[in-house]
């Protein structure tokens, strides 16, 4: 009996046996035989995963190229409204506000270009004045939607500070500012000498920076802000005044005698100026980003307020793509295609901002100089729109 029993067991095991070796041999019909190691690699082969980027990258624009759910484009849009941060001091040629009380400026129209790319109307804003102490937190809080206030790029705030830099608009350096009957010259000329200086900026560092690295002493007065340290200086509590040179050039119209003083031939800095905007939008930060690109590649191309209409027809391919005729470039980053020709009919491209604010006709008539295209030897650049 027990030789008996024994002996069904072992056929059914034998049955079994081959039942899974069956299953193994039709395995290589759908896929190799793998390990069981390399289970966890199975998912990457799901069609879903794999047909997902095809949809969001057809130019058509699906879910992508539309505002991100919850996202700042998104809450602008529905505010109806862009809040940009500004200087709340007045710095003529960069932000200041006229008789009329209308904000006018070098960064005020980067601002309405931001605006106007998202609305079709430049006037679709509100400005919120902020101090050099209040602006990071601002937009770090959301109180604003961008900041563009003469604030500068560095390393130190691009990490620590939770923000994201846009292509730098105004290339500056630190300059020092003495009156014409002191005898000063140069910066050696100024040991042991009271200087104005705002706190919080990085003025305040690369004065440090500057005159130890020379050896030289001094003594800092310090200010909250840039009205009270030009007040300061102008009143004579400091040898010198110092701050980025087109800073110097805008405070110098409101001393009570400008042709009293003058700006030394030194630059203490690098000072990358541009807008900025609070990380974790990408999509913003690429939106903002391409503004600006767009004010310089119009002016590459050519094309301002006065004759955008007769590039609306162009049969140029590249003109075509920039200006919203061919392809879906904008939707790409959540603006409307045509985002550099909104820009471009209510504020102009970038000559026409700078013109219109530092150039020629202005009370500064501030030479370009590093803020004039790669093409005639500056440093504005803007990639492809492509």
């Amino acid at each position: 009996m027990r030789k008996h029993i024994i002996l069904v067991l072992a056929g059914i095991l034998s049955f079994v046996l081959a039942a899974c070796g069956g299953q193994a041999q039709q395995a290589p019909t759908t896929a190799p035989a793998q390990p069981a190691t390399t289970a966890p690699e199975q998912p990457t082969a799901a069609p879903a995963p794999t047909a997902a980027p095809a949809a969001t990258s057809a130019p058509a624009g699906g879910t992508s190229a539309q505002p991100a759910a919850g996202g700042v484009i998104e809450r602008i849009l529905s505010r109806g409204r862009l809040i940009c941060g500004v200087n709340n001091n007045p710095l003529p040629g960069f932000a200041s506000v006229d008789s009329a009380g209308v904000y006018r400026g070098f960064d005020i129209d980067f601002c309405r270009a931001v605006a106007a790319a998202l609305f079709d109307d430049p006037t679709k804003i509100d400005f919120r004045p902020l101090s050099a102490q209040e602006r990071f937190t601002a937009l770090q809080s959301g109180e604003i939607d961008v900041l563009i206030r003469n604030s500068t790029w560095t390393l130190g705030r691009d990490g620590a500070l939770g923000l994201d830099w846009a292509p730098t608009t105004f290339y500056d350096g630190q300059g020092m500012m003495v009156r014409k009957d002191s005898g000063i010259e140069t910066l050696e000329d100024m040991n042991g000498a009271t200087i104005c200086v705002q706190t919080g900026t990085t003025t305040e560092l690369n004065l440090a920076d500057q005159f130890r690295a020379r050896g030289l002493t001094f003594t800092p007065v310090v200010f909250p802000d840039g009205d009270s340290t030009r007040a300061a200086y102008d009143a004579g509590q400091c040898d010198g005044f110092t701050t980025d040179k087109s800073g110097l050039i805008s405070s110098l119209t409101l001393l009570s005698n400008p042709g009293d003083h003058k700006i030394l031939d030194v630059t203490m800095s690098k000072e990358p100026l541009g807008p900025a905007v609070r990380q974790g939008d990408p999509q913003w930060f690429d939106a903002v980003r391409w503004i600006v690109f767009a004010t310089f590649q119009a002016e590459e191309y050519g094309i301002t307020s006065q004759n955008l209409d007769q590039f609306l027809n162009s049969d140029v391919p590249e003109i075509r793509r920039f200006l919203g005729l061919e392809g879906e470039l904008g939707a790409g980053i959540g603006l409307p295609n045509d985002f550099a020709v909104r820009i471009i009919r209510h504020v102009g491209n970038y000559a026409e901002i700078y013109n219109r604010n530092l150039g020629p006709d202005t009370p500064f008539n501030l030479p370009r100089g590093l803020n004039a295209l790669y093409t005639d030897g500056g440093l504005l650049y803007s990639p492809p729109f492509r």
